[in-house]
């Protein structure tokens, strides 16, 4: 289906050249991972929001995850694209502003996250049904409209993050529709070992996380995309990519 490409990265893509932590110290970060996504069930519910910022960068610091943030401040209101390499993607855009995710519906199924991914008001989308992509287009349009952040990854799929695939322009009508400011975000990780790509389970990639010595991501978002109401969405997902050639992001040949 043109709207559930497939990604070309695999366990290849991985270099295997990263430092590793010790034994103890990965059990711990996986052991203290595992309360802070216990304290999620309690924390979401009660504050929302905040809550969920709160056990995003506990999360975060959880793994040894350290973000560096770059580029304006994001609007309410606004369409976020992201380019998409691991599950950490989402956490880290959840950590560092209020945002309603657009995420594949297996994500509601797993373990612990999709509970809370649904407590965040998630747009789940649909993935083997084309014919419900209108309506997950015109949800996330009411979204904009109320003046809620929506972050999607219009790749459709994960890259390794030296690869990436091209943005798809279905969620763009959205935006169209709603008159809502687009604001393209690179998410860079200095490592490829964070990359969930190919056959990976979510338990392999949590415990090669939890292995790294270190681990920086980087988010960087450009100047706002503002479509005027006749804009072409193709036009609009082509404007966003290209916008994101910065720190080291590069389109796929």
């Amino acid at each position: 289906m043109m709207w559930q490409p497939v990604s070309g990265c695999g366990d290849q893509c991985r270099d295997g050249a990263d430092r590793v932590a010790s034994p103890i110290r990965q059990a711990a970060r996986l052991v203290a991972a595992a309360v802070v996504l216990l304290s999620g069930f309690v924390l979401v519910p009660l504050f929302r929001g905040a809550g969920l910022r709160l056990v995003s960068r506990a999360m975060l610091a959880a793994f040894g995850v350290r973000v560096e943030r770059r580029g304006p401040a994001l609007r309410p209101g606004s369409l976020v694209v992201a380019n998409h390499v691991s599950w950490l993607d989402i956490v880290v855009l959840l950590a560092t502003s209020p945002a309603s995710l657009v995420a594949k519906g297996e994500v509601g199924a797993w373990p612990g996250i999709g509970v809370l991914t649904k407590l965040s008001g998630a747009i789940f989308i649909d993935r083997s049904r084309p014919k419900a992509l209108p309506g997950t287009v015109a949800e996330v349009a009411a979204a904009l409209r109320a003046g809620r952040t929506v972050a999607a990854f219009p790749e459709g799929t994960t890259y390794c993050g030296t690869s990436h695939g091209r943005f798809r322009p279905a969620l763009f009508q959205a935006a169209i529709d709603a008159g809502a400011p687009v604001v393209p975000a690179s998410i860079l990780y200095d490592t490829t070992a964070a990359a969930f790509i190919g056959d990976d389970t979510l338990w392999a990639s949590l415990r090669r996380v939890s292995a790294l010595r270190s681990l920086t991501v980087t988010l960087v978002t450009a100047p706002a995309l503002r479509p005027v109401p006749d804009a072409s969405r193709k036009i609009l997902a082509r404007a966003a990519q290209s916008s994101m050639r910065v720190s080291g992001y590069r389109l796929a040949a």
